[in-house]
């Protein structure tokens, strides 16, 4: 007598292939977030260091000033990683007193909507950052960090911290990073909405149920 889980294998519907194009562009999303995974638990790490070292430096009478501003920097950067990640594991707030009382296809439809919006802010913000950053104008002054101030009144190159006397536009840099980080996992789960590629989940990262945020 044949196998009732093997029979109901047999006849279930196989899902459709998945574009090459679309493989690629989801393996570089999970490859990105697997490294955001690491650099979260980094920085986490960081963060507690630095706080505790404040605290025994400060109980000693011996602060170190630069400690606070490293903090600082240290939670800027875990906030927009951060905000990646949620952004592909789909835990970014969603309001459903519409959605609720939609359809299936409506439904669909402004999931669909909601997602290309969050990559459209992703590619808004990496355009705003290109603006800001203006790599080729700096270029065109041959690295010049000063003639390029002063042709261009854009400071971004000659700004040090206060205390830690790094230069800005580096700390900085995780603004451009994160907004590509941001396009490219929306784009996936856009695709993902599309039903072009089914929908994955990321059992290493321990939170709850993502249909239950978004």
């Amino acid at each position: 007598m044949p196998d009732p889980s093997l029979t109901a294998d047999a006849e279930a519907p196989a899902s459709p292939p998945v574009a090459l194009p679309v493989r690629c562009l989801l393996a570089l999303s999970d490859g990105v977030l697997a490294v955001e995974r690491y650099l979260l638990g980094g920085l986490m790490t960081l963060l507690v260091v630095l706080i505790l070292l404040n605290v025994v430096t400060r109980y000693a009478g011996l602060p170190l000033y630069w400690v606070d501003e490293a903090s600082v920097y240290a939670v800027v950067w875990l906030t927009f990683v951060g905000a990646s990640v949620m952004t592909r594991l789909r835990l970014d707030f969603a309001v459903g007193l519409l959605t609720d009382h939609l359809g299936p296809k409506a439904a669909k439809a402004a999931k669909v909507l909601s997602t290309g919006g969050v990559l459209v802010f992703g590619l808004a913000l990496a355009w705003m950052c290109w603006l800001w950053m203006d790599p080729l104008g700096i270029a065109r002054y041959h690295f010049d960090a000063k003639e390029f101030a002063a042709e261009t009144f854009n400071f971004l190159y000659t700004e040090h911290t206060q205390t830690l006397e790094w230069p800005v536009w580096v700390l900085q840099l995780i603004m451009p990073l994160c907004a590509l980080t941001i396009s490219l996992h929306a784009l996936a789960n856009l695709l993902e909405d599309l039903e072009l590629a089914p929908r994955r989940t990321f059992p290493e990262f321990q939170v709850g149920n993502s249909d239950a945020v978004n």
